[in-house]
């Protein structure tokens, strides 16, 4: 019992600010339950953020500006324009990215924001391919945030049709090869049926909903590609068949969707236009394999890199009877006395690392950089996991000698500039409560500086893991 606290504000909540544990020390469960609907009110360092669509027109205004001075000169754009293009978008993330940082280190929901990290994982995109740098924030907090303790089948859709995903996985470019678009273009090239792309339709089925080994068929990725084509976003072209819908918005293109009744394991649906892909969506979610994924992933995130197997069973059998609603999920997690009976079971990832280090020290950034320098050092930069699959989450991963060295790096950095005033053995009993070991405590107090015995804390076993 003496550990609840700082599992709770540790391993479920984004780690401990200082007297936070002292707060939830009466009932650390219920402190968790009461998070589950999260803030009342957005702050200020996210719902000021211009929205996807405004970001994605202004990004297209840029784009034909381009267009038209290569139309007018015979060669590249003028560099001063590849230039306002780059700082434009590099601008957006790095917006974005502070309002997240801002808001994870200042919130006094952390396990209500753990779960939107973790949504914003398992439906990665990631910016690496433009204009992804400039929307992937907007993503999450669009798509993933309103919609983490509902029913998942409305987190999937929400995410499936959110232009970032819809970019992300170019999906957008996915044509019918009966549609009227596709017949009329195969008739004029005969050799090649172009079109299809299955990007979207395999990734759901992979890693959003059944899993790898969740029972579909190579023939099911093709034939769900095919019924969400036309799934694509407003004014994707200044003229033409691709000008109508709200600019940067989701829209659905009847004239490249593939018609006609399709099965998807097994099921026929019959349904037309956008609604015979939501209806394969929703079916997705209740699926007893979609069930076991998810368990599992959360199992694995706030348990332990090899979680309990009747854990995982008795999460994804609460998932089943509730229809998918998240909210009895979560608090069957919270309910399960094997999420509380290891102390620091789970290794920080360098986003959980550089978090819940500057919620102990109660220092908000106002420099992004510093946060996008520490996690790029540490090889988790924000929003780019790299591919579909997100971030991994285990120590295998984010362990190793050459990783340990890059955060003792940071540790003795942030240690100096922020963690001066703060004497170390008291930050760790303050912070990490009954999980602060003596041996730790023993290496802390022995510093020869202060600096030194925050940066042996930072560096402390009982840091590094939750």
């Amino acid at each position: 019992m003496k550990y609840d606290s700082a599992i709770a504000a540790n391993r479920f909540g984004l780690g401990a600010k200082p007297g936070e544990l002292k707060k939830i020390d009466s009932n650390p469960r219920a402190w968790l339950l009461d998070q589950l609907q999260g803030p009342s009110r957005l702050p200020g360092e996210l719902s000021d953020l211009p929205g996807t669509a405004e970001v994605l027109v202004d990004i297209q205004d840029l784009r034909r500006e381009q267009r038209e001075m290569r139309a007018a000169a015979t060669d590249q754009p003028a560099p001063d324009i590849v230039q306002k293009y780059g700082q434009k978008v590099r601008g957006h993330y790095l917006e974005q990215t502070n309002a997240r940082y801002q808001y994870a280190v200042a919130t006094d929901f952390p396990f209500h924001e753990r779960l939107v990290h973790f949504w914003s994982n398992h439906f990665a995109v990631s910016a690496d391919k433009q204009p992804m740098p400039a929307v992937a924030g907007l993503y999450e907090n669009e798509a993933v945030r309103p919609n983490v303790t509902g029913n998942f089948a409305d987190l999937l859709i929400a995410c499936e049709q959110h232009p970032a995903m819809i970019t992300y996985l170019d999906n957008q470019r996915s044509i019918g090869p009966e549609s009227m678009l596709g017949r009329r273009a195969n008739r004029v090239q005969r050799e090649r049926n172009i079109g299809l792309n299955e990007n979207l339709a395999r990734e759901i089925l992979e890693l959003h909903t059944l899993g790898v080994d969740g029972g579909y068929s190579q023939q099911d990725v093709t034939t769900f590609a095919k019924v969400i084509t036309g799934w694509s976003i407003g004014g994707a072209s200044d003229t033409g068949r691709f000008a109508e819908g709200t600019p940067g918005e989701f829209e659905y293109r009847d004239m490249i969707h593939e018609p006609g009744d399709h099965t998807v394991l097994g099921t026929r649906y019959s349904q037309r236009g956008v609604a015979q892909g939501e209806a394969v969506l929703r079916d997705l979610a209740l699926h007893p394999s979609t069930a076991r994924f998810l368990a599992s992933k959360l199992a694995t995130h706030f348990v332990a890199d090899e979680p309990p197997a009747d854990l995982v069973d008795e999460l994804a059998a609460t998932y089943l009877e509730g229809g998918a609603e998240l909210a009895p999920v979560y608090e069957a997690l919270i309910a399960a006395d094997t999420a509380w009976t290891e102390p620091h079971s789970k290794y920080k990832s360098p986003h959980d690392f550089v978090v819940s280090t500057l919620r102990a020290f109660d220092h908000v950034p106002n420099n992004t950089r510093f946060i996008v320098g520490a996690l790029d050092l540490m090889g988790q930069a924000p929003f780019r996991p790299g591919s579909p699959a997100g971030w991994p989450d285990s120590a295998e991963h984010w362990g190793g000698a050459d990783a340990l060295y890059k955060r003792i790096e940071w540790s003795n950095t942030v240690s100096r500039l922020v963690g001066t005033r703060i004497k170390p053995v008291e930050l760790g009993d303050d912070v990490l409560g009954a999980t602060f070991s003596t041996e730790s405590r023993k290496a802390v107090s022995r510093a020869e500086t202060n600096v030194q015995g925050m940066t042996l804390l930072l560096a402390s076993p009982d840091f590094q893991r939750r």
